[in-house]
């Protein structure tokens, strides 16, 4: 099941028995139980009551296949949720919910695949207990748990793709952030550049003693600047 208090995914321990006659099922004591909905349907009286127990026994199988799938949407919809944070800020701590959602999604796939196991084997093995009618039900069982481990992969995929999204847009940041230092530093080489010149005190430099010599510096320096500007916003860079 999924818990969306901690959006996390636990496990309850599930046993099936079933022999000629009867059917057997044990699991662990924890909050909600995967095997309502079949429980609810005997209640109802509806035709599983009067069916083989083979048929019970899938019927236990396949509401535990169905809450897959539910578990399925809930990985969904918490990836989109990852993702647009992903898009609007990527910080350090939508990384760790990747990474925590990838952790996820491999426990996930730990647990599905000793079930397609199980349906695999019915659908090799020829068995007494198992008649023709419930084992096509068993094989459309083993066609979900398939495409359930295809929905798996896939998310996988796409939380890899996150990652790369991840890292590509904080590289991209950088490159931003250094490009942008690059250009004051561009900027900064002949303005330094001239109140170098005019800070070595030499004896015999006019502008020194000029009335206008501060000023005309400081316009100087002011029109390089603005000009190297114009000329990056011109070329995009800024």
């Amino acid at each position: 099941t999924y818990n969306d208090k901690i959006s996390q995914i636990e496990v309850e321990q599930v046993s099936i028995i079933f022999g000629s006659h009867y059917v057997i099922s044990l699991q662990e004591g924890k909050e909600g139980d995967v095997f309502d909905p079949v429980r609810e349907r005997i209640r109802k009286a509806s035709p599983i009551r009067k069916r083989s127990n083979d048929y019970l026994a899938y019927c236990l199988v396949d509401v535990i296949i169905d809450n897959y799938f539910s578990i399925l949407e809930k990985v969904a919809d918490q990836m989109e949720h990852i993702e647009a944070q992903l898009l609007n800020n990527p910080t350090p701590e939508v990384l760790q919910e990747i990474y925590a959602l990838k952790r996820e999604v491999i426990f996930l796939r730990k647990t599905i695949w000793p079930m397609r196991e199980l349906l695999a084997k019915f659908e090799r093995e020829e068995s007494e207990l198992i008649c023709d009618s419930t084992r096509e039900y068993l094989r459309d069982a083993y066609d979900h748990i398939v495409q359930i481990i295809d929905n798996e992969e896939t998310f996988r995929d796409m939380i890899s793709g996150m990652m790369d999204l991840y890292l590509s847009m904080v590289s991209n940041k950088m490159n931003e952030v250094m490009k942008l230092l690059s250009l004051i530093s561009t900027i900064f080489i002949p303005l330094t550049f001239i109140a170098g010149v005019y800070g070595m005190n030499f004896e015999f430099m006019p502008e020194l003693h000029s009335h206008y010599g501060y000023p005309l510096v400081w316009f100087i320096m002011l029109t390089i600047a603005a000009l190297m500007v114009g000329i990056f916003k011109k070329n995009k860079w800024l």
